[in-house]
Formats: structure tokens, sequence, C-alpha cells
């Protein structure tokens, strides 16, 4: 009988592991690492082939990396377009999500943008707090309207 993947107990470890997995491993990554003042590929590159821990798929790796390789326009970005908000104000939480959200808006070519900002409204829903996916839609809407100008010049 063939496992489905659902128990997570399949003998290829779990089974494929969807974008939403992915993208939310990621949000994790992206937070702890923020937290331990640590670098999420060094944290990353510590978890992949770990038996510690759920296996991580290459969506995730590409993500953690995409974001920490872009990590300087990503919160450029957002601090220009996160009106009234600075970083250091923004929950972590809710900062490691728009930052995988903007990272897929314009550098994931395979992501169309309402799905990259979907996505992200959906981890912020999921992850974080009543207030969040409003705040989440309206960042990345907003870089989302300018989207094929950044995508241009980045």
């Amino acid at each position: 009988m063939a496992d489905s993947g659902k128990s997570g107990k399949s003998p290829n470890r779990g089974g494929p592991i969807s974008r939403r997995q992915a993208r939310k491993r990621a949000v994790e990554m992206m937070y702890e690492a923020a937290q331990r003042g640590a670098d999420a590929v060094m944290l990353l590159a510590d978890r992949v082939g770990s038996v510690e821990v759920d296996p991580i798929g290459d969506y995730t790796i590409s993500l953690v990396e995409g974001v920490t390789g872009r990590k300087a326009q990503i919160d450029e970005l957002l601090s220009e377009h996160a009106q009234g908000w600075t970083l250091d104000r923004m929950p972590p939480v809710d900062l490691a999500v728009l930052r995988v959200g903007v990272y897929e808006l314009l550098w994931a070519e395979d992501v169309p943008d309402p799905v990259a900002i979907d996505e992200a409204v959906g981890l912020a829903k999921e992850l974080s707090t009543d207030d969040s996916p409003r705040f989440v839609n309206g960042v990345l809407g907003r870089i989302g309207t300018i989207a094929d100008r950044l995508r241009a010049v980045l």
C-alpha cells in the first residue's frame, strides 16, 4: 500500500513537500534566524540532511538563500512601502513573511504576482496576529503595483 505522505512516515522521509509547506518552513527559518541573531543560510545548512528535523525541501532552500542574498534590497523596499512602519517596529513573524513575499514577488519567476501576495497573506493568517494579513496584503500590494518596473531595475 502506497503512503501518500500525510502520515509523514514514508520511506522517502515524508513525501514531496508542497510549495505552501516550503514557504512556511522558509518563514520559520527566517524568523528563527532573526530571533537568534544568526545567519539564515547557516541555520539552514545546519538543518539540511539532519535526522533530528523534518526534511527541508528544495524550494525552502531556494527561498532562504534568495531572501538572504537580497535582504538589503528587500528591506529597502519594505522600508519604503510599509507606510508608517519601520522594520524594527514590525512583528518579527510579519517581517519574515514580508521578506519571503517580496522575494517571490520580484525574483521567483515561476510564481505569479497574485500568488506570491496570496500565499504571504495566508502565512500571515496562519502564523501571526489578526491584523497581520491586512498589513501584509497592503505592503505587498503596493510593491506589486510597481513590480514590473522594479524587476526591470533590480
